[in-house]
């Protein structure tokens, strides 16, 4: 739906940056499992062909869903995917950067300004979340007590660190430390994986690192999220520990030109493992290809079977065969039509996880 490929092939650096901004801004939406509207898309098009400004996209989307009725139980979110993906293009668009904690919060506050009403505010609670790459574990977040105190340590040490003289693997590995560590501290009660991308994008171009491909960030947005949880994760009792893999081989595509593989079904703690979960009357047994998939279907429900083929790296025929699995066994459910429906993954009570 919001593939631009064919602005790649125009060879006009303005209509390829503007792709480039708007395709990372709608693939980050992945990593709350968000979709944008077809209406965005529209409106981005138009962007891209200089037919319409960004704050006329943003005027345009803000009359839309005034005149939009809002659902009570709107599990699509998209006027929240919409608003925020052209929120992101237009930072990214300008070259004004920052680099210091007050940016960061700033980040934030203008990509949900108008969506929620803590944008640009830490938050003042403790938190944790249940990981699907952690079997349901969460990492540890920053307490809220010291938030501005771990932000101002974090970044007065990256401001401090010297790059002259280092390789191009020695900058990217210092980056990814910093990148986890900012990540980890989680200042906010909900985006902060998208804030956190939004600013890292900047940094590197202030940096100067040009002609970086950030499509990464469109395209594996998921598997960013997914493999920052593992780098800060840790449980010793369990046999976890903060494992830096998955992220270094995303940053090493990313600034490095190197070709890893970047799967979610291998994020897992248990990858390439069978796996039980707990159904609604007992414990079932699943393979590693349907525990990915309720991993995968966990983050988002609109996926079709097609978009987790592509993501974990199997044919179609073994992805309509496992869920076809995982519905008998009372893990999966289809509400709705098949094209506009949404999976609902089941958990021991019988209730959902959308």
């Amino acid at each position: 739906m919001s593939n631009f490929d064919e602005y790649k092939k125009e060879g006009e650096p303005e209509k390829y940056e503007k792709a480039e901004n708007w395709q990372i801004a709608i693939g980050l939406q992945a990593v709350d499992g968000l979709k944008p509207s077809e209406y965005l898309i529209e409106l981005a098009k138009k962007n891209i062909e200089s037919e319409m400004t960004i704050a006329e996209v943003k005027a345009n989307l803000e009359s839309y869903y005034v005149a939009k009725p809002k659902k009570t139980d709107d599990k699509e979110r998209k006027d929240e995917a919409d608003k925020v993906s052209a929120h992101i293009t237009e930072i990214l668009s300008e070259k004004a950067f920052t680099f210091s904690p007050a940016e960061y919060i700033g980040i934030h506050k203008r990509l949900f300004d108008g969506v929620f009403t803590h944008a640009g505010l830490t938050r003042g609670y403790n938190i944790t979340k249940g990981e699907w790459v952690l079997d349901g574990d969460t990492v540890h977040y920053a307490n809220a007590a010291i938030l501005g105190n771990a932000l101002d340590y974090d970044f007065d040490k990256e401001r401090k660190h010297n790059y002259k003289g280092l390789s191009k693997k020695q900058m990217a590995e210092h980056i990814t430390e910093f990148t986890i560590n900012i990540w980890q501290i989680h200042p906010f009660c909900e985006g902060n994986t998208r804030t956190t991308a939004v600013f890292i994008i900047k940094y590197l171009r202030s940096l100067g690192f040009k002609g970086v491909s950030n499509y990464l960030f469109a395209d594996h947005s998921w598997y960013f999220r997914n493999a920052l949880v593992r780098a800060a994760a840790t449980n010793v009792f369990e046999g976890v520990y903060p494992d830096r893999t998955f992220i270094d081989r995303f940053f090493g595509n990313l600034l490095l030109g190197e070709k890893h593989i970047l799967r979610n079904r291998d994020l897992h703690i248990n990858a390439g493992e069978n796996a039980t979960v707990k159904g609604k009357n007992a414990t079932v047994k699943i393979s590693a290809t349907q525990n990915a998939i309720l991993g995968l279907l966990s983050g988002n429900g609109k996926l079709t079977a097609e978009d987790i083929a592509g993501d974990i790296g199997k044919d179609l025929v073994t992805i309509k065969r496992a869920i076809k699995g995982l519905k008998d066994k009372g893990l999966l459910e289809r509400i709705g039509s098949d094209k506009t429906g949404y999976w609902k993954v089941k958990g021991g009570d019988g209730n959902g996880i959308h």
